[in-house]
């Protein structure tokens, strides 16, 4: 889409001001867009000729005998109709009228043919202009979800946990479908019924100006109508936006964690709690309900009230013969297709209305901050070989009243490898996503070899780290897919395939790889189903060591596998954080001028994690307490002898006091 939408400059003062945001983008279709419109006036002009053609078929019919005309006849008196109500149009040649067939009943014969080619032109063009609408509408939409979950990818961490994904998703998805139908109502089905509708009204006003005039009044009543009940809607449909991303979040909570659910016989609880966020949802809908059942209604008596009015005129007016009966069924014809054609407007309104709930809540994601550290200029950050440093760092959470890290400062020198213990909520997840700026630093800094992360470029900073969580998070797709993530592979397919087969088998993953069918080129259900999690651990492990990272981050990498997987992967952890930096070509490896070695920073719960760290850093309610040795740590510090007595688990040699 190109453009940040100012959430707080769209108020509710212009009517669907929201709407009209989303609905200029179709602009980006402006041919295929202005061929629509043309289609659906030609159809229109199509109806319109057709209601012109039957006065002189009534005229044959119920007319004077005497009075019949043939073609010549009913052209030349169009002709005299023109230049009386609109001169600016050509007039029939002469010598085409001499050359029409004579006789009424031919006459009739042919403007019956005319019509029905003129049916079938309308037709054809009409479907022609729901085609081509209906085109620009699912590439618009299509464009605005494409950009709404650009944007949402490109938030801030906090940002996206504060909103709640659900939330985000249900915008994405369920927002961009609702402004589907508002489009669909503007551009295909408006358009098409206002030109019906007009050109039956100048159809009217061609044969009676005044009584075509009169039955105009109703159009200000109609409007106040409409707008009233739209900002009904609009209001109800953006609660129930909201309610369904309630609905969203809590299906998807609960099916995520059904293992849970089961095993504590929770099912009617959580199907109680569904069901009440449903009825709020239900109650919000049943407002947009009694505001859209009102509309037609009224509409409808305010337009029978008029018709009805000027029939009374009109029948004085034949009585006292100042008017044409047959001119009269012709005019009050023509508003009745005009009222047929626009009736449905005030429909097509509140689904404009509604479409400007979803627009809003578009409109407010598009206003979010992208995170910061992707601007043009920026320097790109050198490959780390020093030191990373926290200086009086701090974070915190939206809605929290504590910070969550609350002034660390430490240094850990390059090639280190340091674990962070503490009690759960000390800061120790939080302290290390400010590295890669998953999350921001309130105040305070990080500074890789002296440099604040904040000043260089983020892609060039996330390039060089690489992080293993507790939750393997693995995408559909092939084994090959989820282990070459991210990375930069070479471009000849064969290398390619020889770095991902290594990172594997270095990753001790090789083995279980080849034993599936299919081996790298296996498919994986969704999250990984079908792997054990020593095995989805492997994956992502191998996953880094192809990423090769400057400074790897572990956090809780081994705390829910089996002991066996556990050793595998302290293995090639602590093969990998020793070797030297190696970077791939698209013909072979070159070994890199860079330091051996990389820095491995690791929130621990294994107690052999521990013991083969370089340092320990116990953390307490986002503060550093202490740091040093396992054996150091033991003798002085008594938070660390709690956490090693109670929550540190594993056996491993030298870990009794």
């Amino acid at each position: 889409m190109g453009q940040t939408v100012d959430a707080g400059r769209l108020g509710r003062s212009n009517p669907l001001k929201h709407f009209w945001t989303y609905a200029r983008l179709m602009l980006r279709y402006r041919l295929t867009l202005a061929t629509a419109m043309g289609c659906a006036f030609v159809s229109a002009g199509g109806l319109g000729a057709g209601i012109l053609g039957i006065k002189p078929i009534l005229d044959q019919a119920l007319g004077d005998p005497n009075d019949r005309r043939g073609l010549p006849e009913l052209a030349s008196d169009l002709n005299a109709a023109i230049s009386r109500n609109a001169p600016f149009l050509g007039q029939i040649p002469r010598t085409w009228i001499e050359r029409l067939p004579e006789g009424p009943f031919t006459a009739v014969v042919w403007i019956l043919i005319g019509l029905g080619v003129l049916t079938v032109v309308g037709a054809t063009f009409n479907f022609l202009h729901a085609y081509l609408s209906l085109t620009v509408i699912a590439r618009t939409i299509a464009n605005i979800r494409s950009a709404a979950f650009d944007r949402v990818i490109h938030l801030p961490l906090g940002t996206v946990l504060r909103v709640g994904p659900s939330d985000l998703i249900s915008r994405i998805v369920y927002d961009s479908a609702a402004l589907s139908v508002g489009l669909n109502a503007l551009v295909s089905r408006a358009l098409a019924q206002a030109s019906k509708g007009l050109v039956a009204v100048l159809v009217a006003f061609w044969y009676d100006w005044r009584i075509a005039a009169g039955a105009l009044l109703a159009g200000p009543v109609v409007y106040t109508i409409i707008r009233k009940l739209g900002k009904r809607i609009n209001r109800a449909s953006r609660s129930a936006l909201e309610g369904q991303a309630s609905l969203y979040h809590t299906a998807n909570e609960v099916l995520s964690g059904l293992r849970v659910v089961k095993v504590h016989t929770a099912e009617d609880r959580e199907s109680a709690r569904f069901d009440g966020v449903s009825r709020r949802v239900v109650e919000q809908e049943f407002k947009v309900r009694t505001a859209r059942a009102l509309s037609s209604p009224l509409v409808e008596t305010v337009t029978l009230i008029v018709l009805g009015a000027l029939s009374l005129v009109a029948v004085k007016a034949i009585i006292s013969g100042d008017l044409n009966a047959t001119t009269f069924f012709i005019v009050l014809g023509s508003l009745g297709v005009a009222g047929a054609s626009l009736k449905p407007l005030s429909g097509l309104a509140n689904d404009m209305s509604q479409a400007d709930a979803a627009a809003g809540r578009l409109s407010e994601l598009m206003a979010f901050e992208v995170e910061h550290g992707r601007e043009p200029g920026l320097a790109a950050m050198a490959r780390h070989g020093r030191t990373v440093e926290f200086d009086n760092a701090c974070a915190a959470y939206t809605g929290s009243a504590k910070p969550a890290v609350d002034g660390v400062s430490l240094t850990v020198r390059f090639g280190e490898t340091v674990a962070f213990v503490g009690p759960n909520g000390s800061g120790k997840t939080t302290l290390l996503s400010l590295i890669p700026r998953l999350l921001e630093c309130s105040s305070g800094r990080v500074l890789i070899d002296g440099k604040d992360v904040r000043t260089v470029n983020v892609r060039s900073l996330r390039s060089q780290i690489a992080v293993v969580t507790q939750e393997t998070v693995l995408f559909t797709g092939t084994i090959r897919d989820n282990i070459a993530y991210g990375a930069s592979l070479p471009d000849d397919s064969a290398a390619a395939d020889r770095v991902i087969r290594d990172a594997a088998r270095r990753a001790r993953a090789e083995d279980f790889i080849l034993a599936k069918p299919g081996g790298f080129d296996h498919a994986l259900g969704e999250g990984g189903t079908g792997l054990s999690g020593g095995q989805r651990q492997r994956l992502a492990i191998a996953r880094a060591i192809l990423r090769d990272p400057a400074i790897l981050i572990l956090d809780e990498a081994t705390s829910m596998i089996d002991a066996e997987s556990e050793a595998r992967i302290a293995e090639a952890i602590a093969e990998f954080v020793a070797e030297s930096h190696v970077r791939t070509t698209d013909n072979a490896p070159r070994q890199d001028t860079a330091p051996a070695g990389r820095t491995c920073l690791i929130v621990a719960h294994r107690l052999s994690t521990v013991l083969a760290a370089d340092r320990i850093v116990v953390m307490d309610q986002g503060r550093i307490v202490d740091q040093g040795k396992h054996a150091e740590l033991l003798k002085r510090c008594v938070l660390y002898q709690t956490l090693a007595r109670e929550q540190l688990t594993g056996d491993a040699p030298g870990a009794a006091d």
